[in-house]
């Protein structure tokens, strides 16, 4: 499956941002879904995961309340509602597609996106 994310920008503390991840491919749906991101000069870091159906969603501490994941298999579509945005949320966001039924671990992901950028101004 191949995977364009998009949505990223500049935005304000406070503020709010969706991402969008594009898969293509008849067999999107089978696959769980995850948000990654990575900030200059730190680690790739997991932000949210949701299973194939939708049915079940885990988040990283550091966003849990304030992001948002959610998916459309009939559009092949990920997203990724982000409120209260955080200079700390300062990243690359990559969207990531993993056989597993659900994963935190960016190791058991098979198909990356290209990365989009967000940035949030204190």
């Amino acid at each position: 499956v191949q995977l364009q994310a998009s949505g990223g920008g500049l935005v304000q503390a406070g503020g709010s941002l969706r991402l969008s991840c594009a898969g293509s491919g008849r067999t999107f749906s089978s696959y769980a879904m995850g948000w990654f991101r990575q900030a200059p000069g730190k680690e790739r870091e997991f932000v949210a995961a949701i299973s194939w159906s939708g049915g079940t969603k885990y988040y990283a501490d550091s966003v849990k309340g304030r992001f948002t994941i959610s998916r459309d298999n009939a559009k092949n579509t990920v997203y990724l509602q982000m409120n209260s945005l955080e200079p700390e949320d300062t990243a690359v966001y990559y969207c990531a597609a993993t056989h597993d039924p659900l994963s935190g671990s960016y190791r058991r992901y098979d198909y990356w996106g290209q990365g989009t950028l967000v940035t949030v101004s204190s």
